[in-house]
This record gives structure tokens, C-alpha cells and sequence, in this order.
């Protein structure tokens, strides 16, 4: 099987590159050896173009390990740079789909509005937490939300998250007593094999060169068309 086999990819031109990136996966690597969603995409990019020498990727925003969806490269450093701005500006539109535990109590299934909230990192145990306001190192969180389907102790949301903070939409369920299904680390007492239930679902960015609305939408992975079929019938 060749790399593109590989890779569903769902965007590529001179500029960036995008793929719907599987579970499992880091987007990059800090150290070690383990394989990487950047490293994979370069080895494509040197079969294809068939490039001599190291070949440039800016990894302009991350997913998860056990996420899936959109993962959008740059593809040279002036790319980089114009893309970079836009996650820092909070000028791309992401749209996520979560299949979160949703007990029959929960006044918070069914309904749409924002989680506004402070998260502070813990390091020692590799976890956001939900934090005071005047807590030192907290930072603002804030997520639009929508339930589209609620079945069976299940909810299928759609989340848009307004600010980037590291686990933010696993914290902010979670703390809700709506774990996202799989996530062990935050309390899910179910199993999805090597990942959870988040799936970076759309992505709106304007292209770097071009300045024009690029949208990308990722299909769910294949383990949810099974897990999840009731939910995703009448989902778009």
C-alpha cells in the first residue's frame, strides 16, 4: 500500500495539506520515535513529489492522541506563518461532534448554550481541570454547543469551541457529569479501542494565498458508522 493509500486526505495544494487524521495518533513528535500524523504526511509528500532531502511541514494546530477529524498543515514556512495567526486569532471556525455519557438526569442533554469556564492544567496527572476564575494559571474557556440526537444514555453534540485551551472540550463534558464515550482519562466507563469519542468534524480557515473560505469536512471514523448508527442516522 503506498502512503496515500494511507492517508485520507482531504485537501492538498502548493500551500497546505489536510488530513481526516486517525485515532491513535499524535498530530507530532517532541522526542522519541513514535509515528506521527507530520511524519507521515512528509513521507507522502517526499513519495509523491518525489523529493530529495528534508521536506517542510508546519503543524499549525493539533489534535488529540485518541481524536480524530481535520488536521490541517502548512506547507511552506509563509503558510505556516498566515495559518498560525488564524488559531492564535481565534479566526478559524472548528466544528466537533462528541458522542458524550449523558444520564436521563442531566438537564444539560437536549438543550443548546455555551460552557463558560476556567481550566487549569494538571501536569503531574496529564489532565485539564475546571478551576475558579481567580485561580493562578487559569484560563478562559468557552464552548457553543448543540445536542442533536439523545438516545439510550448517549448524546451526539456538536461543540464550537470559541478559545483553544489543551483538553478543553474533554474537561468541560466531563465536569458536567457527560463524559465523552472512551475517555477513560475523564471518567467514560466504557471502551472505544485505541480512542474517544471526538471527532474534529469541519474545519473553516481562509486560505493563505488565495484569501478565500476553505471548508473541510472529515468523515466519522468507521467504529462509530457501528457503535453509533442510532445517533448518526439523522445527523449531518
Amino acid at each position: 500500500m503506498s502512503l496515500a493509500e494511507s492517508l485520507d486526505i482531504l485537501f492538498e495544494d502548493n500551500h497546505c495539506i489536510a488530513v481526516n487524521k486517525p485515532a491513535g495518533w499524535p498530530t507530532t513528535h517532541f522526542s522519541g520515535e513514535e509515528e506521527t500524523v507530520d511524519r507521515l504526511v512528509k513521507a507522502y509528500l517526499k513519495e509523491k513529489h518525489d523529493k530529495p532531502g528534508n521536506v517542510y511541514l508546519g503543524v499549525v494546530h493539533r489534535l488529540d492522541k485518541p481524536a480524530t477529524g481535520v488536521l490541517l498543515f502548512a506547507r511552506t514556512s509563509k503558510s505556516a506563518s498566515r495559518l498560525a495567526k488564524q488559531f492564535r486569532e481565534v479566526a478559524v471556525e472548528k466544528v466537533y461532534w462528541a458522542v458524550a455519557q449523558c444520564g436521563v438526569q442531566n438537564s444539560e442533554c437536549g438543550m443548546t448554550g455555551t460552557f463558560d469556564d476556567w481550566l487549569l492544567r494538571d501536569d503531574e496527572n496529564a489532565i485539564t481541570r475546571i478551576a475558579e476564575a481567580e485561580a493562578e494559571g487559569a484560563q478562559r474557556a468557552v464552548t457553543h454547543y448543540s445536542v442533536r440526537v439523545e438516545q439510550s444514555g448517549l448524546a451526539l453534540f456538536e461543540l464550537r469551541p470559541q478559545t483553544g485551551r489543551k483538553h478543553q472540550l474533554r474537561a468541560q463534558l466531563a465536569s458536567r457529569d457527560m463524559p465523552i464515550y472512551g475517555d477513560r482519562k475523564y471518567g467514560s466507563s466504557h471502551m472505544l479501542g485505541n480512542s474517544i469519542a471526538l471527532h474534529a468534524r469541519a474545519l473553516t480557515f481562509l486560505h493563505p494565498t488565495r484569501l478565500e473560505p476553505v471548508t473541510l469536512t472529515a468523515e466519522v471514523p468507521p467504529l462509530w458508522k457501528g457503535r453509533f448508527a442510532h445517533l448518526l442516522k439523522d445527523a449531518k
